[in-house]
């Protein structure tokens, strides 16, 4: 096991594949600016904003995954606002919990039945403390 999120667990094994690749994390901080007359405005730190994490899925039936099953199951994720620690190798990201706020589905190839074969996501997930 590479990592997890919650029921989101990221593998590698002989039988199938399902991780991430393009990492990558942000964070911020929330600034107030404050006008003065005749003067350049004052920047008041209000404290650290919140944590962005964003990476890529792809899923290949070739590879024993079902595309459209584990497409699906990011909408749902989305959809109910569950918020998990996420845990990659040994390391815990984050000083709370982390949420899906988008997924970004690419379905790539096809079968002659119309069954995706090759699909991957764009995932957007964002500190909950």
């Amino acid at each position: 096991m590479i990592g997890a999120w919650g029921p989101l667990v990221f593998t590698v094994s002989e039988k199938q594949v399902k991780t991430f690749d393009s990492f990558k994390r942000s964070e911020s901080a929330r600034w107030a600016k404050h006008d003065i007359h005749l003067a350049k405005p004052k920047p008041d730190f209000l404290g650290p904003g919140q944590g962005q994490i964003t990476f890529n899925m792809m899923f290949t039936a070739s590879l024993g995954v079902n595309p459209i099953k584990e497409l699906d199951k990011l909408v749902r994720y989305v959809r109910s606002g569950e918020a998990h620690t996420l845990i990659i190798g040994s390391k815990r990201y984050g000083v709370g919990k982390w949420y899906i706020s988008s997924v970004s589905e690419d379905m790539k190839y096809f079968d002659n039945r119309g069954n995706v074969l090759s699909g991957s996501a764009s995932v957007t997930m964002e500190e909950y403390v």
